[in-house]
């Protein structure tokens, strides 16, 4: 008898814990499923501490936007958000794309100089938890992180600590450090949510890390009307195929590379503005998934550097 309640308690203890565990990652899908919709953002970044007393804080940076975040694919253990950036009536950007994956166990993490590089972790680092792969406006990678998303108090949040190159506001204006730490705090607040930073300018050399200043940052999305967005909807329709062929062909290359080094202006254009002329060139000639794959393939190779 004692052997068969034994049993029984047991089995209701790994079925409450199942169930708990099944609605953690519920709660956790809910959490990033709403940070798609459509906001207006903040971009709010200040330096603050240096260990050089001589240093001098950059300025301050501000400015704002309407953003769109689409979540464009779903399934249990993965969501993949776009980011489209909308600066005038008829003034649309590809932003940058999030890919969240539940338990993933390979990185591609930042070195410096456009240099990228597998990471796998062990079973045990990912448990529980979501990886953020985060890209540029052209899809090449830029950061990946990996966070337990927290569920307490009525307050739903995600941390992580990664390694990133310098970020757009910032890459053509400076070259005095080439890694940013970016400490990752993203939380959901009652009218959308939060990206906090804790971030650390970085001068990296083959020997050392040396902390050139530490910089706060908040990128606030605030739900706005959904009417602002009526061009940017009709526009992402038409460029959508192309794009999802550039991600098809970028995890192309990142099956095929155990690293990814990446060229800086090739004939006088970076990457992303050849990507982009291509993609107004496909929308134009409505080209097909295997001609875009073609053309995008061609772009692409032409920008990798073979380490």
């Amino acid at each position: 008898m004692k052997k068969q309640i034994c049993l029984t308690l047991g089995l209701l203890i790994l079925a409450a814990a199942g169930l708990y565990a099944q609605s953690k990652m519920e709660q956790d899908r809910a959490a990033i499923r709403s940070l798609g919709g459509f906001y207006k953002v903040t971009f709010d970044y200040a330096e603050t501490f240096a260990p050089d007393t001589a240093y001098k804080n950059h300025p301050k940076y501000h400015s704002s936007g309407y953003e769109w975040a689409v979540v464009e694919e779903e399934s249990p253990k993965k969501i993949v958000i776009q980011h489209i950036l909308v600066t005038g009536d008829t003034s649309v950007i590809k932003h940058w794309r999030e890919d969240w994956v539940y338990e993933e166990n390979n990185l591609v993490t930042f070195d410096k100089d456009n240099t990228w590089k597998k990471v796998n972790l062990k079973p045990a680092e990912v448990k529980g938890r979501w990886v953020q792969k985060v890209f540029q406006v052209d899809d090449s990678p830029r950061y990946e992180s990996i966070g337990t998303w927290v569920h307490a108090d009525s307050r739903h949040e995600w941390h992580s600590e990664c390694d990133a190159p310098l970020p757009r506001r910032e890459f053509t204006k400076r070259n005095d450090y080439n890694v940013l730490r970016r400490g990752n705090r993203i939380y959901l607040t009652a009218n959308g949510w939060m990206f906090e930073q804790d971030n650390q300018k970085i001068i990296r050399s083959v020997t050392e890390d040396k902390l050139l200043v530490r910089e706060k940052g908040y990128e606030e999305f605030t739900k706005a009307d959904e009417s602002k967005f009526n061009y940017a909807k009709g526009w992402w329709k038409t460029r959508k195929p192309y794009w999802t062929s550039v991600r098809q062909v970028w995890d192309q290359v990142y099956a095929q590379h155990a690293q990814v080094k990446l060229k800086g202006k090739t004939d006088g254009k970076l990457l992303y503005e050849r990507l982009f002329d291509l993609a107004d060139q496909s929308a134009k000639e409505k080209w097909d998934t295997a001609k875009n794959k073609l053309e995008i393939s061609k772009v692409i190779e032409n920008y990798l550097t073979a380490i």
